[in-house]
């Protein structure tokens, strides 16, 4: 089924190809005028625009320029009763598909619309090809250059080929979705869909519909079927994000559905075979979750078959320049904007960040960056205030260990901050000083307690006279 727009100041005549195409299985919208033209357009992104050149106070030509302008990949076909070379040429230049002239045949009209649909799944299936190696340059869109990533990077292309239900556990913000669907584009089910889904954004009262779908008449509302996600998935992979979050009563039909490849629908009295992969992911510790009582044992390890742990950023200190490069040419691009760097202050505390909203934290502050950034170079003071050393977000809880030396523990924070500002300004320790808002004297005197430096050591940079 395709969307598809008809552009006529005639109502009999939109009425007649609304019918025509109708009973063709497509979608149809009507407009009369070269703003309705543009609106529905705009709003319901028709694959086809059918329009006719004379339409009263506009022209068709003026809806192919515009549709053109707001929708490129939709194919428009022109119609008229006054047919000209001229227009014809000038159809075409402006990027119209064809061009039929009333009275036309209906098979010739339609067998127009078949083949301008063809053309357009011809282009998303090029575009799509492209997007697909590109992203692989990246990894499937994922990007990393640390041994964690190349070990998530080698399982995923271990397990991607095989049937096998995956589980992706890590913090939020790493990246889970990401992994799915690299999984799910290195599989042999590429070509279908991926439909992913998030547990805990449904409420319970309708999870069960949407994940198995209903019959007419299941319940108050529900005035026509519904197939469900996990049809919709079919041939392809569901994602199944925040599993944790699954209600017990759920639980134990995803279990069946898992086990017996069969859903049966709300409402429903036979089963439906279904063909998708699982994949689900979760930020919670599901073990802890099954001692707790809160998630079942069977189900736990049916969707453990293998796990892929995705490592907090923390844990990876070195792709965050890598990510951070990534993303500042992303939303430079999306900015209009060209040739951003980062100045030596705000990669220094992009660098020294936990970053404890992970992949999504720091995408975000490079994004605020690129917005607040006026020359071609993105400044400390373009970061959020939690990277300038301003409040951050402030733990949901810190575990203390047994043994713990608070003093031993500031000590080495402050000697590894030392060792980095000398490291970025070169062995200039004037410049470190610099780096950290501290005077030089103080700087010395830190340097020669935490990194054993003499204090008449002064390295590249003499002590700057007294006055």
């Amino acid at each position: 089924m395709a969307r598809i727009l008809v552009v006529d100041d005639e109502r009999s005549m939109r009425e007649l190809l609304e019918i025509l195409l109708a009973k063709e299985g497509h979608a149809v919208s009507l407009a009369e005028t070269v703003a309705g033209a543009l609106e529905v357009a705009r709003a319901e992104r028709p694959d086809v625009v059918i329009t006719d050149l004379k339409l009263g106070k506009g022209t068709g030509l003026e809806v192919l320029e515009q549709v053109k302008r707001a929708r490129p990949e939709a194919e428009v076909i022109m119609i008229t009763a006054y047919a000209t070379t001229e227009n014809a040429i000038q159809a075409m230049k402006l990027g119209a598909y064809d061009y039929l002239q009333k009275p036309f045949k209906v098979d010739e009209l339609l067998a127009v619309v078949g083949r301008a649909l063809e053309r357009r799944a011809l282009v998303e299936e090029n575009l799509a090809l492209r997007s697909r190696l590109e992203e692989r340059e990246r990894f499937e869109g994922l990007v990393g250059r640390s041994q964690a990533m190349r070990e998530v990077f080698r399982v995923i292309e271990k397990v991607a080929p095989r049937p096998t239900t995956v589980l992706i556990t890590g913090e939020s913000g790493v990246g889970k979705e990401l992994v799915a669907r690299a999984v799910h584009t290195k599989s042999p089910r590429a070509s279908g869909p991926f439909v992913a889904v998030n547990c805990g954004a449904i409420p319970e009262g309708l999870l069960e519909s949407e994940l198995f779908g209903h019959v007419t008449g299941a319940f108050t509302g529900a005035s026509t079927a519904k197939p469900g996600l996990f049809l919709a998935a079919s041939q392809g992979t569901l994602f199944l994000d925040e599993i944790g979050e699954l209600p017990m009563l759920l639980q134990v039909k995803l279990l069946r559905v898992l086990q017996e490849r069969r859903v049966k629908p709300v409402g429903g009295v036979e089963d439906i075979e279904v063909d998708a992969r699982i994949i689900a992911a979760t930020n919670k510790d599901l073990e802890g979750e099954v001692k707790a009582g809160r998630f079942r044992e069977d189900l736990f390890y049916r969707l453990n078959v293998i796990q892929i742990k995705v490592p907090p950023l923390r844990e990876r200190r070195e792709d965050v320049l890598v990510l951070a490069g990534y993303f500042l040419k992303k939303f430079a691009r999306e900015h209009g904007r060209q040739d951003l760097a980062f100045s030596r202050a705000a990669m220094a505390a992009l660098t020294d960040h936990p970053f404890p909203g992970n992949v999504r934290e720091l995408e975000n502050a490079i994004e605020r960056g690129v917005t607040l950034a006026e020359g071609a170079v993105v400044e400390l003071d373009d970061l959020p205030a939690s990277l300038r050393g301003g409040a951050g977000p402030v733990p949901e809880a810190i575990e203390i260990p047994p043994g713990f030396d608070l003093e031993r523990f500031l000590e080495e924070v402050e000697r590894r901050y030392l060792e980095r500002a000398l490291y970025q300004a070169h062995g200039v320790k004037l410049d470190a000083a610099k780096l950290l808002g501290v005077t030089f004297r103080s700087f010395r005197y830190r340097a020669s307690k935490l990194l054993g430096q003499s204090s008449d050591e002064e390295g590249p940079v003499d002590e700057p006279a007294r006055p």
